[in-house]
């Protein structure tokens, strides 16, 4: 993939990372991209919503999937600013992305390259292709200065 494309495409979800701090939400952006297309949108927001699966990738795939008409998002990609906890790689799974593409690194909420390694499980149904570390120096400053504002 071109270099100037996945700037755009994880821009766009640092975006939505953006918004979700600016409403007082941890900074994580998602979308989902279909043949080039953005079908899927979303910024973290369990607490505006009360509800605590409002992971940025949920929101996004739950919009891709209502766009699409499916819950199989067979094909799609999926770009989020960090790396996704177990809750969302199981729904990854489920939703059989094709590739999942994240910025920063989460030490300890990350189930992808990190900690539990869901995809790596032998139970996991479908494994995505996985490329870390994109625009990783930007999504891991939003998430710095977040968490120092609010000590």
């Amino acid at each position: 993939m071109p270099i100037e494309q996945a700037r755009r495409y994880m821009g766009a979800a640092l975006d939505l990372a953006r918004q979700a701090a600016a409403a007082g939400e941890v900074p994580v952006g998602a979308i989902v991209v279909k043949d080039g297309k953005i079908v899927g949108r979303g910024g973290n927001r369990p607490v505006a919503d009360h509800d605590p699966t409002a992971h940025a990738e949920i929101v996004a795939m739950r919009e891709a999937a209502a766009e699409l008409g499916t819950d199989r998002l067979i094909g799609c990609d999926l770009w989020v600013t960090l790396e996704p906890c177990a809750m969302c790689a199981g729904a990854i799974a489920h939703a059989r992305i094709a590739r999942l593409y994240y910025g920063a690194s989460d030490p300890k909420g990350g189930a992808v390259e990190q900690g539990p390694r869901l995809f790596e499980q032998p139970t996991v149904h479908h494994r995505p292709e996985i490329y870390g570390g994109i625009c990783e120096d930007d999504a891991a400053e939003l998430l710095k200065n977040f968490f120092a504002d609010k000590r």
